[in-house]
């Protein structure tokens, strides 16, 4: 690259503003701005750059008549080189404004200019449209300096200003947990450390400071908090990142109603300090099995209807052969009203009905509501007495459609769910900006994995039982609730937490039903069971995801855009190539050897 007159290594003179912060009140003032060449526009006389730095653009003129020397320097500027100007701010014609830049008003006539570093051509531009992912992630450097991805982190940052200061004000004490620990059964695979000092033997990342903060709650500090790292070494999906975040929280002696307290105060406040805006309080608060009966999820989206309605009573009895044959073997009947002004084709339910069939293997049966009874396929086989009973229980009006499946109720509600989500798209009700809060509790203590052939936990195995719950714990674990809760926002869960086991006894109960022996939770949890011995007092809490709640608060629906340095799907930095092969000296000095 030729090198550019005026270049220095150095800036000439102090910043005094940030370009995007210049309004009409600054008319007059001399201002020096650095900032990066967004555009450059010679006008064969007249040269306009668009200067920008983090709180946005601000237009500079080069007039050769007035600054012979700034203006023989803009020539040499082209797009992403850093340049400082010195100049003075002026309001623009009438004419000439900008209404669609924040400084539009204004723009800053340049007495002097400086060089302070060049730039190849950018692989993309650096502006609001985003280039391919693949792209935006090898040069994320630059991607970070697109408008988007400034308010984005910004606004992230906003988020845990408001966070801290909430917790704080609350009586809570920030207090950082070891990143290398030790390996422990917590439901993902651990990201696994050698050491050198310890030759053969491991730390762990933690997945989250679960027994840590625990332990805190033993040794005193009552409420603590913090801004974890957690690392999971498991397959990614869709937001999901090998390393994220959580504003981690732990409190002595909560009902489950002060920890959703705490958590909704500070929740308010991340949205004030981060939007401005004010929500209302208290959150929407349902038991997990109203939830899972109305919208076949542990996860609704709330703004919008279309609930799951179960139909099993009012089809007693039914002529239609499929339909009472799965009555007969205590299996269910759910479906989903569709107001008439949501009109799906003939077509249109076909494909439904066949999608259904391939990805679930269930049927999808529907009728629609007309001033001479229903129609549709099935329409034949269900007696006016029968229609009219589902009528009223589902409140079908008349051209509404009524949507159905038999089946298992534990396989047909997720279904159902399902469709309620693809309706909800295909409407367009799932894009509304309402922000629908809800708290979800009691969720199932234990849950049966046919795949390991044994109970796993739901949450996690340190979460305390139902104490109406206790007395089926041996006899019928499975049907015994958790004090657990989990908050969601339109369809995401943002953060999710417990009431905590504090007794030896029943801590080994738990790890007893999960298919560990005395010694075996001795050995993994020993710390953590030997705590309980020494007075520890009950204890809860919850963890919130910051990058899901940074999702919601920039309207994005990948965490990737709300984390400076994500990975790819496949767990690779495309930036810088981790992972990456390290030298034989390195594993020689771990006591690694490596096989392929």
């Amino acid at each position: 690259m030729q090198k550019a007159e005026g270049l220095s290594p150095l800036p000439p003179w102090r910043r005094t503003d940030y370009c995007g912060n210049l309004r009409a009140g600054d008319a007059g003032r001399e201002v020096a701005l650095w900032g990066w060449v967004a555009s450059r526009r010679d006008h064969g006389g007249l040269i306009f750059i668009d200067l920008r730095d983090r709180e946005g653009i601000v237009q500079v003129v080069f007039n050769p008549e007035r600054a012979a020397a700034a203006h023989q320097i803009a020539r040499q500027m082209r797009l992403e080189y850093y340049v400082a100007v010195k100049g003075a701010v002026i309001v623009r014609s009438e004419a000439t404004v900008n209404k669609e830049l924040a400084t539009g008003e204004i723009e800053v006539a340049a007495q002097e200019a400086q060089i302070l570093n060049e730039s190849v051509s950018p692989p993309f531009p650096i502006g609001d449209e985003a280039a391919a992912e693949d792209i935006r992630l090898r040069f994320r450097y630059l991607d970070l300096r697109r408008p988007e991805m400034q308010r984005n982190l910004r606004r992230r940052h906003r988020a845990l200003a408001g966070a801290r200061a909430y917790l704080d004000s609350q009586g809570f004490v920030e207090i950082e947990t070891p990143i290398l620990w030790r390996a422990t059964p917590e439901g993902a695979r651990d990201y696994l450390v050698p050491s050198r000092i310890n030759p053969g033997k491991f730390y762990a990342l933690p997945q989250s400071p679960q027994l840590l903060k625990q332990l805190l709650m033993v040794s005193g500090f009552d409420r603590y908090y913090q801004v974890a790292r957690c690392f999971r070494d498991e397959d990614l999906r869709a937001n999901r990142q090998p390393e994220f975040t959580q504003i981690d929280i732990e409190m002595t002696g909560p009902r489950t109603e002060d920890v959703m307290a705490v958590g909704e105060g500070m929740i308010a406040s991340i949205y004030r300090h981060a939007l401005g805006v004010e929500l209302p309080l208290p959150f929407t608060r349902m038991k997990y099995d109203d939830v899972f009966a109305r919208y076949g999820t542990d996860k609704p989206d709330l703004r919008f209807g279309l609930e799951i309605l179960e139909l099993s009573q009012p089809f007693a009895g039914t002529g239609f052969r499929i339909f009472a044959e799965s009555l007969s073997r205590g299996e269910t009947i759910h479906g989903i009203r569709l107001p008439a002004n949501f009109a799906l084709s003939r077509r249109e339910l076909d494909e439904m009905t066949e999608s259904l069939r391939l990805r679930n293997g269930l049927g999808l049966a529907w009728v629609r509501a007309s001033a001479g009874g229903w129609q549709g396929p099935i329409a034949k086989f269900v007696a006016a007495d029968e229609g009219a009973r589902v009528a009223e229980a589902a409140g079908i009006c008349e051209g509404d459609l009524l949507l159905m499946v038999a089946g298992e109720r534990s396989r047909v509600l997720p279904v159902m769910g399902d469709l309620r989500l693809q309706l909800g798209t295909r409407f367009g009700l799932r894009e509304s900006d309402a922000r629908c809060f809800l708290w979800v509790s009691d969720f199932p203590l234990l849950e049966y994995n046919a795949e390991e052939r044994r109970m796993v936990p739901v949450n996690h195995p340190f979460t305390a039982p139902h104490p109406e719950d206790l007395e089926r714990l041996n006899s019928d674990p499975l049907s015994v609730r958790a004090l657990s809760y989990d908050l969601v926002l339109n369809g995401e869960e943002i953060g999710g937490g417990s009431i905590r086991i504090h007794n030896r006894e029943l801590q080994l109960r738990i790890f007893e039903l999960l298919g560990f022996t005395r010694e075996q939770a001795e050995e993994k949890f020993g710390f953590l069971l030997e705590a309980f011995g020494y007075g520890a007092p009950p204890h809860g809490g919850i963890a919130f995801g910051v990058e899901r709640i940074s999702m919601m608060l920039c309207n994005t629906d990948s965490i990737r855009d709300v984390m400076a340095f994500p990975k790819t799907q496949k767990a690779v930095d495309l930036m810088s190539g981790a992972p990456s092969d390290v030298s034989q000296v390195q594993l020689d000095e771990l006591s690694i050897r490596v096989t392929k």
